[in-house]
């Protein structure tokens, strides 16, 4: 294993409030268990990942997610710690808001250094669109519509189904009901999606769908240092998703590509990019091309996958990078498997035709797995993701109102701040949304 400097610990921020955001919980234990105090900012104190045996102590979110109250709560936090510590993003709004707030944060956090609008550039999915077109990275055609009538008309033109996307998700309400990203079947329904524009604060993009193939979802994670370098992580296969066929990664596995790693080096060098990072890829059955779909500027959820053979992981690299201690060069260990239990099991029942098993099945040698949630060190957040799961289940099943996901078990830590209530949406992005395109979105001139 590396050497790591312990005497600085770090902080995970995210700000998005998901209690069954097992990437927090995979950060906590893969610093912690390198001897690292790690600290984590939360939705709430009966959050899975808060009962960790790892966790050194969990700290309320603000009761939204302005510059302003962000930067109090961290300021405060770092107070309490009563030294600089590694500050690590897990969600997109977290490293857009640290990467706005790097220079007022200076001296208490330690972060990447590169242009403070980079990470709000490439999780805008409009600007990836005009990055992807000028670098000359496929993409998928990509149109933003400047009304309703025009948006029935482009769903026509790219040909039915089409992804219909919001520019920046990290800006829709938590109460609107609109979801980041879906299919649209009709003309009519775009049209319609259209109508939710000023609710969901960002423009609508429809692109061409890129049907599901055998071997065709793939994401890299890694950890870029300055000059594009990418010292850890590695290219993997999403074998199970929920919801089926365009979900979350219910379980992956670590395959190299060397084509999606040459896209993605080609693509954080000519960025300036650095930090961690995590792209997602769809394979274009009829010519062969991967496409980049997404560029999330922070550890994807699953990115334990990429742990090699000496323990290294993305997060790891980034304290390692940032406390100045070297970064060993990675050792792929292809094979490697990470499942998430709850997801697994929904994306299990859900594929049951032969069909799907043979797609979703999986190839190759399985060198080793990690489960997303349980741990035998630390069996304590499996426990409250199952309890809340349950709960969750009840509750929606009597037809009740979900009034949060967090089991009712004994507190382990308790912050001295008062737990505060839920707000309005979170603000993170410029809201510069007047600029609709009528043509496919391409390189600026």
């Amino acid at each position: 294993m590396p050497v790591f400097d312990t005497r600085v610990p770090a902080l995970l921020l995210r700000l998005d409030p998901n209690p069954f955001h097992h990437g927090t919980l995979g950060a906590v234990r893969s610093l912690a268990r390198a001897g690292i105090e790690v600290h984590a900012v939360v939705e709430s104190l009966r959050s899975p990942v808060a009962f960790s045996r790892h966790l050194h102590r969990a700290h309320l979110a603000p009761g939204d997610a302005s510059l302003p109250s962000v930067l109090r709560m961290l300021r405060q936090i770092a107070d309490e710690i009563g030294r600089p510590a590694v500050l690590v993003a897990m969600d997109d709004l977290g490293a857009i808001t640290v990467a706005r707030l790097a220079e007022p944060l200076a001296g208490r956090f330690l972060l990447p250094g590169q242009p403070p609008a980079l990470p709000e550039r490439v999780a805008d999915k409009a600007e990836l669109a005009k990055i992807c077109a000028s670098l000359e990275i496929p993409h998928p055609v990509t149109v933003v519509p400047e009304s309703a009538c025009h948006a029935t008309a482009v769903a026509r033109e790219l040909g039915l189904p089409v992804v219909a996307k919001w520019s920046r998700p990290w800006l829709l309400p938590r109460a609107s009901g609109l979801r980041s990203a879906l299919l649209v079947r009709s003309p009519q329904e775009a049209g319609e999606l259209y109508g939710h524009l000023e609710r969901a604060g960002s423009r609508l993009l429809l692109q061409s769908y890129l049907p599901e193939s055998p071997s065709g979802d793939w994401f890299f994670h890694g950890y870029a240092a300055g000059a594009g370098a990418c010292l850890a992580g590695g290219s993997g296969r999403k074998e199970r998703a929920w919801p089926v066929g365009a979900g979350l990664t219910a379980m992956g596995r670590w395959q190299p590509n060397p084509e999606v790693e040459r896209i993605a080096g080609r693509l954080v060098t000519a960025l300036g990019y650095r930090g961690i990072f995590d792209l997602d890829f769809r394979l274009d059955p009829l010519t062969g091309r991967y496409h980049l779909l997404d560029f999330n500027p922070r550890a994807g959820a699953q990115f334990r996958l990429f742990t090699d053979a000496q323990g290294l992981d993305v997060v790891r690299a980034l304290h390692l990078d940032l406390t100045g201690r070297p970064v060993p060069p990675s050792v792929a260990a292809p094979g490697r498997v990470f499942v998430v239990e709850h997801y697994w099991l929904l994306s299990l029942l859900a594929s049951l035709s032969a069909e799907r098993r043979r797609r979703a099945g999986g190839e190759g040698r399985v060198s080793s797995i990690e489960a997303a949630w349980f741990a035998a060190d630390d069996p304590l957040p499996f426990l409250a993701m199952v309890a809340a799961c349950l709960r969750r289940g009840v509750v929606k099943g009597l037809g009740l109102p979900v009034r949060g996901a967090h089991p009712k078990l004994p507190l382990l830590r308790r912050s001295p701040r008062p737990e505060p209530r839920p707000s309005g949406a979170p603000q993170g992005g410029s809201g510069d949304d007047n600029n609709a395109s009528l043509t496919p979105v391409t390189a600026e001139k």
